[in-house]
């Protein structure tokens, strides 16, 4: 695979995003990846070392594992995950505002 695939954004991830997006264990990784099925790069964050992996290479591998269907399961799985962080987020950010309203309101007097 050519070096763009692996400066391209979105087409790489970690081994810990690896995992949560497609449902697989850090054990299958690394397996595939001592099987030469994966490739990997070792890259560092904050001088802590992880693995970073082709999100091609790891999507072929979970379907190749587990089927179309499963992907597809954990693709909705993973969109879902990550609608719900977000509503729990605009959840938090929206009471702090109310908060903030009343208590500006409370200062002008208004109710």
């Amino acid at each position: 695979m050519t070096d763009s695939a692996w400066t391209k954004q979105g087409s790489t991830l970690s081994l810990n995003n690896a995992c949560k997006e497609f449902g697989l264990s850090e054990q299958e990784i690394i397996h595939s990846i001592k099987q030469g099925k994966l490739q990997y790069r070792l890259n560092y964050a904050h001088g802590n070392p992880y693995y970073k992996l082709l999100r091609t290479e790891v999507q072929a591998l979970a379907q190749a594992l587990y089927g179309d269907d499963y992907l597809k399961r954990q693709a909705l799985e993973h969109d879902l995950l990550t609608v719900n962080k977000e509503i729990n987020s605009l959840k938090r950010k929206l009471s702090k505002l109310e908060k903030q309203k009343a208590d500006l309101s409370q200062k002008l007097g208004i109710g």
